[in-house]
């Protein structure tokens, strides 16, 4: 039977552009022996999974497993069993982490259909992915010298510039992660107990409320006096071409990673910097300052402070120390 073509609708990458429905994948054929096991299978994608990025991976790794039967001669997908599924995980040569998500997928959708009487058991329940333990986290992450460096070469004549420097800054004080950073308007920018605070609009409709570091609180009195943002208007909107100015339009999190880059090449920053990087080196220099991981779980809005541990890379100079005992 031929692939059921089908449109999901998925969250565009830029806050606030509402739903933006369009085909982005067809369900294939494994899962389409019926109407009813693809529109089952069509359901899991826009129903369970919110998070637009978790959903595209899901959909890849389904994809994946079902040309990998499809190559193998398995095209029925009553027929599926434990050992296709083994089988399918013994293929990949992918690193463990992206192994252990492909397997979680399969695992997902199954049950998903095994609770809507697809099918009769869950063939990828009892297959186990590779081991994998994550002490440290591997986001490159700045020295306090190399931070200040990037948001000191920023230039602060023009609104493009107060804005990086403003949002560079928001992930370093507030640790905050750039997809809560982007979704801010300039109302959640605000006075209290006479301290500038901010809410982040965190995974899983969470909100987040944090008070800003002094430099923070100018940077962003700076950028919203300049920019002359209110109300509802994106707190941090993309640039008009190059011309320095600002449009109405928010920053989607691609244009954050290549203000990012342009940024560190610009103070001569060697290290890879990411997004992410900024929350990793806020975290790291407030526990390299004497600041406690409970507390420092709370300020990045983490389930387990064994997450915030990953972002710990106050060893990495420990290390470094240590090496250059070695004296050849």
């Amino acid at each position: 039977m031929s692939p059921t073509p089908v449109s999901q609708a998925l969250p565009s990458d830029r806050p606030g552009q509402g739903v933006a429905v369009r085909p982005i994948a067809s369900v294939p054929a494994l899962f389409a022996p019926t109407e009813a096991a693809a529109t089952r299978t069509l359901e899991f994608f826009a129903l369970t999974l919110r998070n637009p990025h978790t959903r595209r991976a899901y959909a890849h790794a389904v994809g994946e497993f079902a040309h990998w039967c499809a190559t193998h001669g398995l095209t029925d997908l009553r027929a599926v069993q434990p050992l296709h599924v083994a089988g399918y995980v013994e293929s990949l040569t992918l690193a463990a982490p992206s192994v252990k998500q492909r397997l979680a997928a399969l695992r997902h959708l199954f049950d998903w259909l095994v609770v809507g009487q697809v099918l009769a058991s869950n063939p990828a329940s009892a297959v186990r992915g590779p081991r994998h333990s994550v002490k440290k986290g591997k986001t490159p992450v700045l020295t306090a010298e190399e931070a200040r460096a990037l948001l000191d070469a920023i230039e602060v004549d023009s609104p493009v510039g107060l804005r990086d420097r403003a949002l560079i800054g928001l992930m370093v004080y507030t640790f905050a992660r750039v997809g809560a950073a982007i979704q801010m308007r300039a109302d959640d920018v605000y006075v209290q107990g006479r301290r500038l605070w901010v809410r982040l609009h965190e995974k899983g409709g969470k909100e987040h409320e944090m008070p800003c570091h002094h430099n923070l609180e100018a940077w962003l009195e700076a950028h919203l006096q300049a920019s002359g943002r209110t109300g509802s208007a994106w707190l941090f909107p993309s640039a008009r071409g190059r011309s320095g100015l600002l449009s109405d339009r928010p920053m989607g999190q691609a244009d954050v990673f290549r203000m990012i880059g342009r940024r560190a090449d610009a103070a001569g920053i060697r290290t890879r910097v990411g997004c992410h990087s900024f929350r990793a080196t806020g975290i790291t220099e407030y526990l390299r300052n004497g600041g406690k991981l409970e507390v420092a779980q709370q300020m990045a809005n983490h389930e387990s402070a064994r997450t915030t541990g990953l972002y710990d890379r106050r060893t990495d100079q420990v290390n470094l120390d240590e090496v250059e005992r070695i004296r050849i």
